[in-house]
Order: C-alpha cells, then structure tokens, then sequence
C-alpha cells in the first residue's frame, strides 16, 4: 500500500487541492488559491453565485480534511496525515466522511464544466492541464480513465475514484482520473 500512497501523492501534486503554494503540507491557503485559479479558470469573478458556492463548498472541504487528517493540529495536513487519512478510506471506501463525498462530487463538477453529467476529453484536458499537466498527457490519461469511451458519467467516476485510493494496479482506469499517466 505504501507504493500507491506514494503514487498518489505524487499524483495530487498536480491537482487543485494538493499543495498549491508548495509549502511541503497542505493548508487553508493551498484552499484559497485553488478557489481563485478554479474561479478564473471558470471566469467566476468573485460576487458572482459560482464563485461563493466554490469557496463554500472548497472551504467544507478544507474543513472537514483538517479535522480528520491533522493529527497533531498545527492548521497543516502533512504528507504522512495526508497518506494515513486516505489509506484507511482505501480500506472501507463505502465509510468515506461527508467531506470526502463532497470532494469527489467537487472533482467531477469541476472537471464537468458543461454540467451535462458527464465529462469529456475536452473539459477533462482543460481542467487537468490548467494545472501544469501537458494537455497529450491528460488527453492520453483521458483514454485509459475513459476505458476509450466518450464520456464519463459520475456513476463511473465514483468507481474510478474508489479505484484510484484502492488499487495497486498501475494500469487501472481509476489510476488516470486526475490526468497523469506516469509518475
């Protein structure tokens, strides 16, 4: 298991919620600057109602994430909270706390900009690549998450997101959902 927490780590490290400011832990303001470069992204300014319900709903997160991970309380989530938080999800997936339900229901929200209940390779290359990722890789990412199909439903994705926390195989679709292909 400690091979796949390691993977998924480095894995986070290109998504929204990771370590944004690149401090070595994940804290509110890594948050903050998520909401301000999903916003732009999105073209949210902030009085608009998008913006408010990113904050409120990222904020949640954020909240529901410290509370269970930060172990010794210092308002930082470390790589090994970080890990152990989500290696006891990888045990009993079907027990996942409220806030975890909300980031996976955030994740494929956001990556679904059309809100049409499915996200396809454009909106998932957008999503991932604002992120630094090389919009081959997340399209390539797309294919093997997408098991070639042309959308992904959010039934599917809760399936692929178990499968991301849980499996040890390398090559499962859930292992692409945040757009990288290799570690």
């Amino acid at each position: 298991m400690y091979i796949k927490m390691r993977n998924m780590i480095l894995t986070l490290n290109f998504i929204f919620i990771a370590d944004v400011n690149q401090s070595g832990t994940i804290d509110r303001k890594d948050f903050e600057l998520a909401i301000e470069k999903i916003c732009s992204l999105r073209g949210w300014p902030s009085e608009t109602p998008q913006f408010k319900k990113t904050y409120d709903s990222m904020i949640q997160i954020w909240d529901g994430l410290r509370q269970r991970a930060d172990s010794n309380k210092d308002g930082q989530v470390s790589v090994e909270e970080w890990s152990s938080m989500w290696d006891e999800y990888a045990k009993n997936p079907e027990n996942a706390l409220e806030w975890q339900t909300q980031y996976m229901r955030f994740m494929f929200d956001l990556e679904d900009a059309s809100g049409d209940g499915g996200i396809d390779v454009d909106e998932f290359t957008s999503v991932c690549s604002c992120y630094g990722l090389d919009k081959s890789e997340c399209t390539e990412a797309f294919q093997k998450m997408s098991s070639g199909n042309k959308e992904v439903s959010y039934a599917q994705f809760k399936d692929l997101w178990k499968q991301f926390f849980m499996s040890e195989n390398a090559a499962e679709p859930g292992n692409f959902i945040f757009g990288k292909t290799s570690f």
